[in-house]
């Protein structure tokens, strides 16, 4: 039996996990899909907003400043990038102005430090490409941005290292309370079956496999606590703990990503003054030296619509234009969409509806910024209800909180990258040459915790095949050594999980 289980590989599951991982607890997470980032955390805008966007006294205000506050030392702690570039809500006119002063009060209200109200001659000399229309902004030092995907690989890693199990392809079919403790089983998954990651973990909580009893079927999982970090499926999986006090409803935004040499357009993250439905398109470099534009905000029915439009687009296109001048479209790399999980209180959903079950839901933006601080807060909440559980949190003497950077070789100097070529020739040859991402980099992807397990996961972990080419050159080989290394079939080989194949068959037989 474990002590915990974490419903979802985002962000907010990942650094739950995390936090968790301090104590002498067995914990695993439970993913639906073959790789953790795969939901909301895979596709947002990578922002570490400020907190005075966040109503006054809201769970999201509370968690948002605290959370930014957290985040540097956080990404020191894991190696993650981040890079604190402040960031401006723009006024075109004089309502936007009377918005800018309300976000402004209500920033100080929140604890944001330092915010100030810009006038036209100032900014635009902090911001020289802003449209010549921009007349005033209120101007948040303390924004920052980082890589979404990158701190939720790292802190799933991290937490894996302190002896948490990520249990992958475990989509949640049903959650049952027997006495002390709750019984989750999975649905079928077809093909791809679950896989469980850190095996030392799971003997210390099963005497078997928690996933493939001795005849096949699956065998359900144990778990004293339960949290719930399901994204736009939370709802779902509260229900089936017998809480429908809220819903969630997807809402989609769809982004466009230009190629490096335009990330100096702008320094700052530039938002619109925002509306009920989120803060508008906004123009934003990225910890990677991209332009990131976006996003639409358009609500929907369908969880997995993550399906990009020419509509979408040209709201994009016309929105950008207004805010910064010149920007080059024409440099676009690739564009994408992803899914808000907005919930039906109009804040975070942070509770326990039934004894050792936690919700974490509804964590639509600004849920990035605030994940450090609501893993703590969660914890908490979990160490509280401990004792009736029968457990004990005890902190662990030999917890590790760091972890090597998944970008130090590109960040080396010539020599350190020459000294590390010579205790591995892999680091030698690159493989990727729009990023310059080397063979070691991919082969350590592949094998360092949480593992890469399909071209999508090495792409997320290594930046290969996120360059102009967009893995037209790099591609094969990397699906050759996803191959080798994991001793499957190149058939076998997937894109993202599921039934995304790279390859459906060979034309000529092996020699």
């Amino acid at each position: 039996m474990f002590d915990v289980a974490v419903i979802g590989a985002g962000v907010t599951g990942g650094m739950i996990a995390r936090e968790l991982s301090r104590y002498n607890l067995s914990i695993c997470i439970l993913e639906k899909m073959n790789d953790v980032a795969m939901g909301a955390t895979r596709a947002n805008s990578a922002i570490v907003h400020a907190g005075f966007d966040a109503k006054e006294g809201s769970l999201k205000a509370k968690f948002n400043v605290k959370g930014s506050e957290m985040m540097e030392n956080v990404a020191k702690e894991l190696g993650v990038k981040y890079k604190r570039n402040g960031s401006l809500v723009i006024g075109f006119n004089e309502e936007d102005r009377r918005e800018i002063e309300n976000l402004y009060a209500r920033g100080c209200a929140n604890g944001v430090r330092d915010l100030q109200i810009l006038e036209k001659e100032a900014l635009h000399e902090l911001e020289p490409n802003l449209s010549d229309t921009v007349e005033c902004a209120l101007y948040a030092p303390t924004g920052a941005i980082i890589c979404p995907y990158e701190l939720t690989i790292a802190a799933i890693g991290n937490a894996m290292d302190n002896g948490v199990a990520l249990i992958r392809n475990f989509e949640v079919g049903s959650i049952t309370k027997v006495d002390d403790h709750f019984e989750i089983t999975a649905k079928p998954n077809g093909d791809m079956q679950a896989s469980v990651d850190s095996t030392d973990a799971v003997d210390k909580a099963y005497a078997v496999d928690p996933v493939n009893a001795a005849d096949g079927a699956a065998t359900p999982l144990q778990a004293r606590i339960v949290i719930n970090a399901a994204g736009v499926y939370a709802d779902e999986i509260a229900a089936m703990a017998g809480d429908t006090s809220f819903t969630i409803n997807p809402r989609r935004g769809e982004y466009i990503l230009l190629d490096k040499e335009c990330g100096h357009l702008v320094s700052h993250t530039i938002f619109r003054t925002p509306s009920k439905m989120g803060k508008g398109i906004l123009v934003t470099p990225t910890v990677d030296g991209n332009l990131l534009t976006g996003p639409t905000s358009v609500d929907i029915s369908d969880k997995e619509d993550t399906t990009t439009t020419a509509e979408g687009f040209a709201l994009i296109i016309k929105e950008a234009l207004e805010n910064v001048d010149s920007i080059p479209f024409g440099k676009t790399i690739t564009s994408f969409c992803g899914l808000r999980a907005t919930g039906s209180t109009g804040d975070f959903v942070i509770n326990a509806p039934v004894e050792g079950f936690i919700n974490v839901a509804g964590i639509e933006s600004p849920g990035l910024s605030a994940s450090p601080a609501i893993a703590e807060h969660v914890a908490d909440m979990a160490a509280a209800q401990s004792a009736a559980l029968g457990m004990t949190f005890e902190p662990k003497a030999d917890f590790n909180p760091y972890r090597a950077p998944m970008h130090h070789f590109r960040e080396a100097s010539i020599a350190e990258k020459q000294e590390i070529i010579r205790k591995d020739r892999s680091y030698g040859k690159i493989v990727c040459r729009c990023e310059g991402v080397t063979e070691g980099e991919i082969l350590a992807a592949i094998r360092t915790n949480p593992k890469a397990m399909d071209l999508d996961g090495v792409k997320r972990r290594t930046r290969a095949q996120m360059g102009r080419c967009q893995g037209g050159f790099c591609s094969p080989h990397i699906v050759e050594m996803i191959a080798a290394e994991l001793n499957i079939p190149i058939e076998k080989v997937t894109k993202s999980g599921g039934n995304s194949y790279v390859n459906v068959s060979r034309t000529k037989e092996e020699v």
